[in-house]
């Protein structure tokens, strides 16, 4: 019987791609009883990038959740290893992450806070502690650092078998040298695949091809973005002087990793400018691919090296490795179900943690793809954040080299990409730059984050307390407060809904009553079944048959495919992107109703444009949207104008804007007064896995609606009492100049014990407060008597502060000024 001949006609789910994740995944389907599965690995088990890897187990992520995985992981394989009897050379012999500076000790501090807060097991370092877990270190200009004693090393080709095992013992087909040539579609769905063995047809389909999944979905019209890049290490001859014991030491300031491995050293590197390899394509025939050695590319890592592990200098050297390994343009791996086809998921770009990710990414996929939907919040991980334009061949190659230096720079709050940059422009880019915008970076969009003055020059300089920029952010504010100012919000997504079916279909996807007259705007949510918030929006009727829907940059592409999704095949509705036409200018204060009066000669007054209501003005030449809302708690107008129009009507309001007050202001201030306001961000302060009645937002539920998604959840809920979980607003009883700031992922402690974290943070520049939101947890219900008895205090870097927690805002919690 030929190899054809045993392939199957049809499977459950087939997964391309045999590596770490695609076993993995094979696995945890197969421990949730789905076996009619099968792996198609083009040549052998981890003859792509787990063959290399090093195989580092580090739980401590950037979020909660990303840890939460993590932590998963590291607790799997020991059960893994004991289902399988395959050793996985699982060793738990920590981790000790160094500082050399005092910035990067806070930095070092504030993430065990965080990991504390998850539950982890982290002791802060001195000098002297780390003497005596690293005797063979040089310890010159170590400040101090972290141990995580529950991280450790793994053997990424026997943890590959061991999932391989596992899965094929449990019914799955693992099949090698079975090349994938074509992927099947059929209405908008996957159906099968096309290999050099036969056609395997199927209902589910997961690429985990590693730096191969983004041609593969680039072949369908899929967008995986990623890029390889060249990943170095070298391993030492034996060094019998070298403890067997030792723990895998990341010196982040010096780009290097130490490893012990059978009494040899391997050390590695994220160099900060890495090489991208292979551009345009990677060919088929690669496997177990070694690059050549790059020896100068490579010298200073040695050379500081030696002088930090001087038992180096007379070691010799094995092996000077070389390998290809995929990064994605924000750092974070690719997971879930794609946005242009149904039932076709991927689980790639895993920047050098594939090895400590693939249980958590198992984990999460298999669930995945049993139940329709994550088992948690993935917004961080999720293949539905990333635009089209990130697969562009050149701007992966750009941003690959910044990427790889990423993994060990500091993790500065508001950092900045330096590469890829000017991607996207609004058309009023040259007028911002003109006011002396200094532009920051998001979603490929250039955004003015701050306008220099004062003399302050038009850079960053990043700190963990104030930043340079924060004179000029509080002058936008308080020049807001008490004149106007103008933001050009160009980036926020907008869908242009209309049919006849339009309303019907928007009132089933919304959990507020949308069903309202021409000239009302309606702030909702969309929820799923379990009445988690899939989006947050801002919903404009502007005729029976055609909406208007507003939502973040960040959630373009989520909330296109969530819409698209749930407009029903025989409806008469159809949903158009228009963000590129339609740009949006907000102008916001006490003087926009005088300013826009003036440039437009209508009557803006509360009887005549009364706040939540949209109509059509003119300014200058041009005809535009007038929409009465606000995202920083003051009176004001968000401007939706055709792009041909939008220099005209800014240079028509600048110019008329100087007896009004008028500032230029930028997304830091804008970020900033939302705090102020307790206005909630999606995919930091809600997500999937809140809901309005957890996030204080009940009010934008419309429960007298016979149908919408989530109803019966949020009637559950509501019917269950005080929520446990609640949405607060916090403020840091310090309010001096040393004040320290929060960000995220803080912990909040009531009376000593820990009872949630920061979702947000920022500082209030109207309230002069360290401003902060976030969950807490009570299991009798967050109720106001619950929050006013408790001693309450934020976990900043390791120090206790004093803080108010409520649930109203602390700017304006009348709504005076709106």
């Amino acid at each position: 019987m030929t190899q054809a001949q045993s392939l199957p006609a049809h499977v459950n789910v087939a997964i391309i791609g045999g590596g770490v994740i695609g076993t993995s995944i094979a696995w945890h389907l197969a421990k949730l009883g789905i076996t009619d599965t099968i792996v198609l690995e083009r040549h052998r088990l981890t003859s792509g990038t787990t063959w290399h890897a090093a195989g580092l187990v580090g739980q401590l992520r950037q979020s909660r959740n990303l840890t939460e995985l993590a932590k998963y992981s590291a607790e799997m394989f020991a059960e893994l290893e004991r289902e399988t009897g395959q050793a996985t050379g699982f060793r738990q012999n920590g981790a000790i992450s160094v500082a050399m500076t005092d910035a990067r000790m806070e930095e070092l501090q504030r993430g065990a806070s965080m990991g504390r807060n998850f539950g982890l097991e982290v002791e802060q370092l001195t000098v002297s502690d780390i003497g005596r877990m690293l005797p063979h270190f040089d310890l010159d200009g170590i400040r101090g650092g972290i141990f995580l004693p529950r991280d450790g090393t793994i053997n990424p080709i026997d943890l590959t078998q061991a999932y391989a095992i596992g899965a094929r013992r449990a019914g799955a087909r693992i099949s090698e040298d079975v090349c994938v040539l074509r992927i099947l579609t059929e209405k908008g769905r996957v159906s099968g695949v096309e290999t050099n063995q036969g056609t395997i047809m199927c209902d589910k389909l997961v690429i985990a091809a590693g730096m191969w999944s983004q041609e593969l979905g680039r072949s369908i019209g899929v967008n995986i973005p990623l890029h390889a890049v060249e990943h170095f290490y070298a391993v030492t001859e034996a060094m019998p002087e070298l403890p067997r014991d030792m723990p895998f030491v990341r010196v982040f300031d010096e780009y290097a990793y130490y490893k012990e491995d059978a009494g040899k050293l391997l050390l590695g590197a994220f160099e900060p400018e890495a090489k991208p390899w292979a551009a345009p394509r990677i060919g088929d025939d690669h496997r177990f691919v070694t690059l050549p050695e790059d020896i100068d590319h490579f010298a200073p890592i040695l050379e500081t090296a030696v002088r930090r592990m001087p038992m180096l200098e007379n070691a010799g050297i094995s092996l000077f490795f070389n390998g290809p390994e995929s990064f994605t343009p924000d750092g974070n791996y690719h997971l879930g179900e794609v946005p242009e086809l149904r039932d076709l998921f991927v689980a790639a770009g895993f920047n050098s943690i594939g090895i400590m990710s693939s249980g958590g990414a198992g984990l999460i996929l298999s669930q995945w793809i049993r139940d329709g939907h994550p088992p948690m919040d993935v917004n961080g991980m999720d293949i539905r954040r990333m635009q089209p334009f990130q697969s562009s061949r050149r701007y992966l190659e750009d941003r690959s080299r910044e990427t790889v230096g990423l993994v060990y720079a500091m993790h500065w709050p508001y950092r900045q990409h330096v590469t890829a940059r000017d991607a996207r422009r609004s058309p009023l880019h040259d007028r911002m730059a003109g006011l002396g915008a200094v532009f920051g970076e998001f979603m490929g969009w250039e955004r003015p984050n701050w306008f220099a003055r004062d003399g302050v020059a038009p850079e960053y300089v990043y700190s963990f307390a104030r930043q340079n920029w924060w004179p000029c952010a509080e002058h936008e504010a308080k020049a807001m407060a008490e004149g106007c100012a103008i933001f050009d919000q160009s980036s926020y997504a907008k869908f242009l809904v209309q049919g006849a079916d339009s309303g019907r279909v928007l009132n089933r996807i919304c959990a507020n009553q949308v069903d309202v007259e021409p000239g009302r705007i309606v702030y909702t949510q969309w929820l799923n079944e379990r009445g988690g918030i899939e989006a947050d929006v801002t919903v404009t009727r502007l005729a029976h048959d055609r909406y208007l829907i507003v939502t973040a940059a960040g959630a373009q592409t989520r909330d296109m495919a969530w819409l698209q999704h749930h407009i029903p095949a025989d409806a008469l509705c159809v949903a158009t992107d228009m963000t590129s036409g339609l740009p949006m200018l907000a102008i916001m204060g006490p003087n926009s109703r005088a300013l826009l009066e003036a440039v437009s000669g209508e009557d803006m007054s509360d009887a005549a444009f009364p706040f939540a209501t949209s109509r059509e003005i003119e300014i200058g030449y041009a005809r535009l949207r007038a929409s009465r809302i606000t995202y920083v708690g003051e009176l004001g107008w968000e401007l939706y104008v055709p792009a041909e129009f939008a220099p005209h009507v800014f240079d028509r309001i600048w110019q008329a804007g100087a007896r009004f007050g008028l500032v230029p202001a930028g997304f830091h201030t804008l970020n900033n007064c939302r705090m102020e306001k307790g206005y909630r961000h999606w995919g930091h302060d809600i997500t999937e896995e809140d809901t309005p009645i957890e996030a204080g937002l009940g009010f934008a539920v419309a429960l007298d609606k016979p149908d919408f998604i989530g109803r019966e959840a949020i009637l559950a809920q509501k019917a269950a009492g005080l929520p446990r979980k609640r949405m607060v607003n916090i403020a840091l009883m310090d309010d001096g100049p040393d004040a320290p700031l929060m960000y995220h992922e803080e912990p909040i402690l009531r009376d000593g014990q820990i009872v949630g974290s920061i979702t947000s943070g920022a500082w209030g520049h109207r309230v002069n407060l360290s401003l902060g939101m976030g969950y807490v947890n009570n299991p009798a219900g967050v109720s106001k008597d619950w929050l006013e008895s408790g001693r309450w205090l934020v976990e900043i870097a390791g120090t206790h502060h004093a803080a108010r927690v409520q649930l109203a805002p602390f700017y304006d919690p009348e709504r005076t000024r709106l």
